[in-house]
């Protein structure tokens, strides 16, 4: 600066620091020809100079300070705008604010209403987490269990480990990132929080969302009585359903002496009401006819109208009982060695969550399966970290009577021996309604389970007794010769359940009064994101007898089999995912139809293309080894004895799902088997196409299948979409079609109506069934027809 401002300027044009000396020397003559202007025009006052020179400077830094404000309020609107949503909640009492991380990029998902969630599409789900299906085993208490999730969604926020691996889609590292996100952030506010958590993928959330959801208030918040609180749910359904086959059957015609073989109509009957609310309450009562059976009330023969009668009432969260029940109940405790609640998932191409149980307690039960339940009543109490459970259980039994108990009645004298336990449930004839009822089995028993606080590790012991009123000595068999006799029996058991990060270990080991051990024991674990893999061995002696186990195994009861399974999941990419397992077992005594002991092996590959969300495709190949009696009628040689001979099947099976529209939606399936004996290998095919319609209050379905089989070996099982509450899975064998229509219609808001026809045709056939089920000519035509009343 001049001399005229009295205090010289320091020339930084060649200071070491200065990044641009030029610049700052421009900028210095800018402010020296400011300061002689200003001075020429206002005259060379030092003092005003400076005054004015400190407004302007104030001037400048509030102006800055203003724009900077602004700035920042912009930025703050834009990211409520963005982020206000999924961060911040009001509820009914305070503003709750969420510290879950921001979502990156949202996944779009629709949520099902609370009491229409039918809708949701049961068969990728089913085609998953069902076992390949060989025989005609019913399904229907593991459907009724994934159905109850879908009718009343899990609450996320209340939801343990437990009730996440009861839905058998969770993987161990999505259950524990769930875990570890609600820990870290509190309560979920919203359903759409859970595109937050890290390991749940697009095809995760849009699998889980039907079975889950996340409310604000709690059932301690709820200060109304149980009373008020059965009366004001609007979860109250009564179901009526009817079905029949239009053809006759040879059971309804007359014998030789004019009477009728099935002594009943070939009416089938079913009702049932229920009122829930999960984790709160559920009562109801299940009422059912089965075609053939009369309706008739007849105290001698312990018939009261409808053949199967079955009422509960379980209620939750009373003090200190987690779970009180009285009437019809199941048991599920551990891997299902001693308690399996009657269903299992088994084999499927869900190859790593299926392997694993865990712990429910006590159940209601709800099915029309009249075996393998409990009336009585049972509870759980809770002491800290401790789930203390006892239960009492007396119900009547159906069971055949044994060659000696029928000669001591030619004697006229009673007898209190039966030969076999009868679980077909079906009274039609005289001698079945005979063995209805036939003795009383008496259940008791305890268990008593450890959480630590974390809910990591579980440990438990179970025990049971189960006396009958008659002995069971069943008719000499070589393969029945470890099979239970006599009259009581005891199981004591202790199970395990250990998660640590990404792994977790599982199993439970029991022995029976017998001397005979039951073992299970698995781990599940990520190696990496993308990759899980299982591992499971199981060792079940030939003389471990328990009535209500149903572990994983190869057979449908853990007795009398060894193996170890290796499952795998790989997903790449979100579009692909390979899924597989490999099973070796061995069964170390002789079984039914195999004179000897035996063994096999099994694996299966399922290979899924998801381009979009509307379509997916899948190829799945399965091939099982394993061994049963083999006789060469062209042998010279003539014996009773029977070989045992390795026998090989394989099924094929290419599908694809296709939602063209919200209204429509497609499904094509080739499914083609080969079975091999010994002999010439014999083969067999489906070929299956769906339309499903939804117009809102009218849907409808239909498909068309053309199947063509060499022998009932080659008999091809498909789910089939059925009325509301009813699962099916039709055997295709023979040559033929079957077609099937079904509409739904919402006659109010308050009443449901399905009916359903299927027609099959078979053309290499003059007869179709045997027995009394037979009918004489090539064509079955079968109708059910639904109605649901919420009231």
């Amino acid at each position: 600066m001049s001399e005229q401002t009295g205090r010289p300027r320091k020339d930084l044009s060649s200071a070491p620091h200065s990044i641009s000396g030029k610049r700052q020397a421009e900028q210095r003559k800018k402010v020296r020809f400011q300061d002689d202007h200003f001075s020429r025009f206002h005259g060379y006052n030092e003092q005003f100079i400076s005054d004015y020179k400190e407004k302007q400077s104030k001037k400048i830094s509030l102006g800055i300070w203003v724009r900077v404000a602004l700035f920042v309020l912009i930025l703050l609107i834009l990211f409520f705008n963005i982020f206000g949503n999924t961060l911040f909640a009001q509820t009914s009492q305070d503003t709750v604010i969420s510290l879950a991380p921001p979502i990156n990029k949202p996944i779009e998902f629709d949520v099902p209403k609370r009491y229409s969630t039918e809708k949701a599409d049961f068969d990728i789900l089913v085609q998953e987490l069902f076992p390949v299906q060989e025989e005609d085993i019913d399904y229907s208490d593991l459907y009724e269990s994934l159905f109850q999730f879908f009718i009343q969604p899990l609450d996320l926020n209340k939801a343990n480990r437990n009730d996440l691996i009861s839905t058998f889609l969770l993987s161990e590292t999505q259950i524990e990132d769930f875990l570890n996100h609600r820990e870290r952030y509190g309560k979920l506010l919203s359903i759409y929080e859970i595109q937050s958590i890290p390991s749940w993928d697009e095809m995760t959330i849009e699998r889980i969302v039907p079975f889950v959801t996340v409310t604000e208030s709690t059932i301690q918040q709820d200060t109304r009585s149980l009373f008020q609180r059965i009366l004001a749910e609007k979860n109250k359904t009564l179901l009526i359903r009817y079905s029949r086959v239009l053809e006759e059957q040879r059971g309804y015609t007359t014998d030789t002496t004019g009477a009728t073989r099935y002594l009943g109509s070939p009416n089938r009957v079913y009702t049932r009401m229920r009122i829930s609310h999960l984790n709160d309450f559920s009562l109801g009562f299940t009422l059912e006819k089965d075609a053939g059976e009369q309706f008739i009330w007849d105290t001698e023969t312990k018939r009261y109208g409808f053949d199967f009668m079955s009422a509960h009432l379980v209620v939750h969260n009373q003090g200190k009982f987690k779970t009180i029940a009285l009437g019809d109940y199941q048991l599920q405790f551990g891997q299902g060695l001693i308690f399996g609640a009657g269903f299992a998932a088994g084999k499927g191409s869900e190859t790593i969550n299926t392997t694993r149980r865990s712990t429910q307690g006590v159940r209601p039960y709800t099915s029309v399966l009249e075996t393998n339940f409990q009336r009585g009543a049972a509870a759980t109490y809770n002491i800290g970290q401790f789930d203390i459970t006892g239960f009492y259980s007396r119900v009547g039994e159906d069971g055949g009577a044994s060659r000696l108990a029928l000669d001591t009645l030619n004697d006229g004298q009673e007898s209190d021996l039966i030969s076999s336990l009868i679980a077909t449930g079906f009274h039609r004839t005289p001698s079945e309604i005979e063995k209805k009822d036939n003795f009383i089995r008496t259940d008791a028993g305890g268990n008593i389970t450890y959480k630590d606080k974390q809910n990591n590790l579980e440990l438990g012991a179970t025990v049971s007794y189960t006396a009958y009123d008659k002995t069971l000595q069943r008719n000499d068999r070589l393969y029945n010769r470890f099979e239970f006799n006599g009259k009581n029996n005891y199981n004591f058991g202790i199970n395990y359940s250990y998660s640590w990060r990404n792994m977790s270990f599982f199993g439970e080991a029991a022995r029976s009064k017998s001397g005979g051990m039951g073992l299970i024991s698995g781990v599940m674990f990520s190696l990496a994101r993308p990759l899980e893999m299982a591992m499971l061995y199981r060792n079940y002696d030939r003389d471990f007898h328990t009535f209500y186990g149903a572990a994983f195994g190869e057979g449908s009861r853990p007795i009398n089999e060894r193996g170890f399974y290796w499952g795998i999941k790989y997903k790449p990419s979100k579009k692909w995912q390979l899924t597989a397992y490999y099973d070796r077992f061995r069964f170390p005594w002789m079984r039914f139809l195999v004179d000897a002991p035996s063994g096999g092996h099994e694996y299966l590959a399922r290979l899924t293309y998801r381009p979009s969300r509307s379509i997916q495709l899948y190829g799945q190949f399965r091939q099982e080894v394993r061994e049963k009696n083999y006789r060469n009628e062209d042998d010279d040689n003539v014996s009773n004895f029977n070989t045992v001979r390795p026998y090989t099947r394989r099924n094929y099976q290419l599908n694809c799902d296709y939602k063209a529209e919200e209204i429509v939606s497609l499904r094509a399936r080739v499914q083609f088997s080969s079975y091999e004996h010994v002999t010439n290998p014999t083969q067999g095919y489906v070929i299956v196409q769906d339309v499903n319609l939804d117009f809102g209050k009218v849907r409808f379905s239909t498909r068309f299948a053309l199947f063509d089989t060499d022998d009932y070996e080659n008999r091809q099982y498909v789910y089939e979409k059925d009325v509301l509450y009813y699962f099916f899975i039709p055997a295709y064998y023979g040559r033929g079609f079957r077609n099937f229509y079904m509409v739904q219609l919402k006659a109010g808001k308050k009443i449901d109506i399905w009916a359903k026809w299927a027609y099959t045709k078979y053309r290499d056939q003059e007869t179709i069934g045997s027995g009394l089920e037979q009918i004489n000519g090539d064509l079955r035509n079968d109708i059910r027809i639904q109605m649901r009343l919420k009231f």
